[in-house]
């Protein structure tokens, strides 16, 4: 009888429609729980019904801000914030409403890059005391915003959050946030007690073009052709870009059937049994297999394993625990199939069926293969290991049998995804665009390694990029980046590196204004490209923040690179930010500089801090004329200032490196 008189009063129009169905809309960035930044006039957009007027009614100050939808629906206005504070309420009304609650001032940085910036504090991050840092996360007033990971070939005017919004940082809600940004977040709220939002857009694996935008990209020849062609192609009503996908990469599997040494007519003849391993070669298991004989090694690799099931497991049901394969692998039992996964961020753990167990010799056969960057079994050792049950096991660490399957040069590129991240513009067209124009104090960030083999182009890629995202916000944020950390093996002699020329390309990016580099050379892994201790990198992200967007009195900076000048038989370097001094870390020697003459061939050299400055020679090198210090991708350096901060790599010559075309 209520629903009948409800109905009755709409039909004359004795009871609007508007007030049990809103019309006013918002985007997903305005939620509940957001945080606002701080004394600024913030823009507030939306939908409506079309010319209502749209009200914002603001707690803080109880003042009604006006405008009128469009014809189309469409409205923004801006709200002016006061001082960090709150909690606070926003109404907003076209005469129906939604209310926003528990609303925080403060100050907001988006957080972005590749799986550095991705890696959550549990999950496959796993990051250093993730258990005691997770239970310690209990900060109401750090608020947290996970951009769901999408791509598009057009702007978006939205995006998919995680967790419904924004939510209170707890440990339920930071387990799977960003590591980087939260320990950012959280130094910036302990030293500061200001309100801090955190909206994390990453995605791991991805290149920095994706992150720009076409119009910005086109004014690189690099990219003019492939943006225009994805303009076309997104314009193109009549291509199927999923349909067309399926149908290219049907064919460069088949491509890949056929390139594969260890499959015949389709099957995997590598994984058989009593295979013949006479000319198959050791590898240590885990790490990566650029570190144990196949540097810049892409394509596929087959690990055999061979172990002794004991009698008492005969029949039973195992577990196999591969821990991190990059990026692909399909495993076999016996020569049978038991499990595959893609992606190399996934712990992999499949179950062996008691059909396949027999008490004695037993084959584990991994087909791994590695589109690009490190590959192999990688990981946690005490992971590696096939289980009957918890304290019944055999470790599978150590040496493993492999071959390689093909590489990469061998057949043609794979095509690129309808979704594929790793595409000029699209994760800037939906992950950062809907974002935009969100009122923020700044942005950090954490990526390159996917840029690695072409440093000399991110040397104008990256700057261009930053520029970009300011000029779509039409503000001059500050822009912190993180310099890639050590990893991979260390080498015995001076060697060609294009992780030092990506690290030079990001310390060149210094020359653009309002922009700070965290030094990470001493706190990578050799064996792991995702290392774990994120909070000193949060840490040192902040010390820039603190020290350059609040005005603190703080050293945020080691020592860099400024001058040289050749003095006889030596060559003397000067820095900026010695803070205090120079001086060396981890041992009596200072480690990391080479030094080459007229010949380039560098040599290792002998290098002594004298005053602020650090004094380079090498008997062997009689004439020199250049000097480089950190030089590898996995160097061994400890010049740092008494701030305790690391020197950045750097080199004094501008002779071409492997990395320009």
């Amino acid at each position: 009888m209520k629903h009948f008189f409800l109905i009755l009063l709409i039909c004359l129009g004795l009871f609007p429609l508007g007030s049990i169905e809103a019309k006013v809309k918002l985007p997903s960035i305005f939620t509940t729980n957001m945080v606002l930044q701080q004394q600024s006039d913030v823009p507030f957009w939306g939908e409506a019904t079309p010319n209502k007027k749209v009200k914002i009614t603001t707690s803080w100050n109880g003042k009604v801000y006006e405008t009128v939808a469009t014809s189309t629906g469409k409205w923004e206005t801006k709200v002016s914030t006061p001082v960090f504070g709150g909690p606070y309420t926003i109404d907003i009304s076209d005469g129906s409403k939604i209310k926003l609650e528990n609303v925080l001032i403060g100050e907001v940085w988006v957080c972005s890059g590749q799986s550095n910036m991705e890696m959550p504090l549990a999950g496959w991050g796993k990051v250093m005391n993730f258990e005691q840092e997770i239970s310690a996360a209990n900060y109401p007033n750090v608020r947290l915003l996970q951009v769901v990971k999408n791509t598009s070939t057009k702007p978006l005017n939205d995006l998919n959050p995680a967790m419904g919004g924004w939510v209170p940082c707890s440990p339920q809600t930071v387990r799977e946030f960003s590591s980087v940004a939260y320990f950012f977040g959280k130094n910036l709220y302990d030293n500061k007690n200001i309100p801090i939002g955190l909206i994390n857009t990453s995605w791991g694996g991805t290149i920095a073009e994706a992150w720009t935008s076409g119009n910005s990209l086109k004014t690189m020849p690099d990219f003019t052709a492939p943006v225009l062609t994805m303009e076309k192609n997104s314009s193109d009503v009549n291509v199927d870009p999923k349909a067309k996908y399926d149908h290219d990469l049907t064919i460069w599997k088949n491509e890949v059937e056929k390139a594969d040494k260890g499959k015949l007519n389709g099957q995997a003849v590598w994984a058989k049994m009593n295979l013949d391993e006479t000319d198959w070669k050791t590898m240590n298991i885990p790490d990566v297999w650029e570190n144990q004989g196949l540097p810049g090694f892409d394509g596929v690799v087959w690990f055999r394993k061979t172990v002794d099931i004991p009698t008492d497991w005969q029949n039973k049901d195992l577990k196999l625990n591969l821990d991190m394969i990059d990026d692909n692998d399909v495993t076999y039992f016996n020569g049978v199939e038991v499990g595959h996964t893609e992606g190399y961020n996934l712990s992999r753990t499949y179950n062996i069926p008691a059909n396949l167990v027999t008490a004695g010799k037993a084959v584990i056969t991994v087909r791994v293969h590695d589109l690009g960057g490190g590959g192999g079994i990688y990981g946690n050792a005490a992971l590696l290991k096939l289980s009957l049950s918890t304290d019944k096991f055999i470790a599978l660490a150590g040496g493993w049998k492999y071959k390689t399957g093909f590489s990469m040069s061998d057949i043609p590129a794979a095509p690129k995804s309808w979704n594929e991240p790793n595409r000029p513009t699209v994760l800037f067209n939906a992950m950062i665009n809907p974002i935009i124009p969100f009122t923020i104090k700044g942005a950090i960030w954490y990526q390159g390694e996917s840029n690695a083999d072409r440093a000399y182009q991110y040397r104008e890629l990256f700057p261009l990029m930053i520029k970009d995202w300011r000029k779509h916000w039409n503000l001059n944020f500050p822009f912190y980046f993180v310099q890639l950390a050590n990893y991979t093996k260390v080498l015995d002699e001076p060697a060609p590196s294009d992780w030092a020329e990506l690290r030079e390309a990001q310390l060149k990016t210094l020359n653009l204004e309002n922009t700070g580099m965290a030094v990470t050379i001493d706190i990578g892994d050799a064996k792991d490209i995702h290392p774990k201790n994120k909070q000193e990198v949060g840490r040192r992200l902040s010390l820039i923040a603190r020290a350059n967007a609040y005005g603190e009195a703080i050293s945020f900076s080691g020592p860099i690179y400024d001058t040289y000048r050749i003095e006889g038989n030596t060559i003397r370097i000067k820095f900026k930010y010695v803070e205090g001094g120079l001086k060396i870390r981890n041992g009596e020697k200072l480690t990391g500089f080479e030094i080459a003459g007229l010949d380039h061939k560098f040599k290792w050299a002998d290098a002594t801090i004298v005053g602020n400055d650090v004094i380079v020679s090498c008997p062997a090198v009689e004439n020199p004329i250049a000097v480089r210090y950190a030089w590898a991708e996995n160097p061994v350096c400890n010049l740092f200032n008494s701030a305790d901060l690391p020197a950045s790599p750097f080199r004094t010559d501008d002779w071409k490196g492997v990395t320009c075309k």
